[in-house]
């Protein structure tokens, strides 16, 4: 839940998420469906807390975390729960953005989440204030986590993404993994990071939507393992 991307491709978009964690951290579940508040989501399980970093539900919504928001924060013992149950409240939810407005996030880690739900939102929590940001869907975006990345790094990143759009006259799906499961020759900073810390890059799942379909894509790099699940969502979203 480090590095996520959007790509809005003719009449198909593409949501690729990296997930960074510590060595010592469990692997999560491969994806499967669960009913969260009477709604089917399909999701990739984190063991630890149950909670998860990316997710579509049956009415086409996608969510994917980020952790932190703005600036590193100092992350404290104890939280009241885990951001990933958070993302699993409001993609079970029928109104996600209200749910967002409604969740008292007292004692939550500062987040980021990514949702498109028809529209294209950025919200974030630093912790004291929520942020709503509307984003424009038919262009392309990406984060960082602030949490990793300082600002030349997170603008660094940013530059490559722009140069691997500018050279990619027909993206589709497998480029865009590609280049989320490259290092990019920096195993520090790059898009797959193996740090002598400890902090590697556990997956790559991404989501494809397009006209009648939704396919979620994980792949398991600790494992070599890629699983595919197609999934049918009850609303199709439109992409110019």
């Amino acid at each position: 839940m480090c590095t996520v991307s959007f790509i809005s491709h003719k009449d198909r978009c593409f949501i690729t998420s990296n997930r960074d964690e510590h060595i010592s951290r469990p692997l999560a579940h491969k994806p499967q469906e669960e009913i969260i508040n009477d709604v089917k989501v399909l999701f990739p399980k984190d063991p630890k807390a149950g909670g998860t970093w990316f997710a579509i539900n049956e009415y086409g919504v996608v969510s994917v975390l980020l952790n932190g928001a703005y600036v590193r924060h100092q992350s404290k013992e104890n939280y009241a729960r885990s951001r990933g149950l958070v993302l699993l409240d409001v993609i079970g939810s029928l109104h996600p953005e209200m749910t967002l407005q409604q969740m008292d996030l007292y004692n939550i880690e500062p987040f980021t989440l990514v949702l498109l739900n028809g529209s294209l939102l950025e919200f974030r929590w630093d912790g004291n204030q929520k942020y709503f940001t509307p984003l424009d869907k038919t262009q392309d975006h990406i984060w960082s986590s602030v949490t990793l990345y300082d600002d030349a790094v997170i603008d660094k990143r940013a530059s490559l993404f722009d140069t691997f759009l500018r050279k990619t006259t027909s993206i589709e799906a497998g480029d865009v993994v590609d280049f989320h499961s490259n290092n990019h020759e920096d195993f520090e900073n790059g898009f797959i990071i193996d740090r002598k810390t400890g902090l590697k890059t556990f997956s790559v799942t991404q989501a494809v939507i397009e006209p009648g379909e939704t396919l979620m894509r994980h792949i398991d790099l600790l494992n070599d393992a890629v699983y595919e699940v197609p999934f049918l969502p009850t609303i199709h979203f439109q992409f110019p």
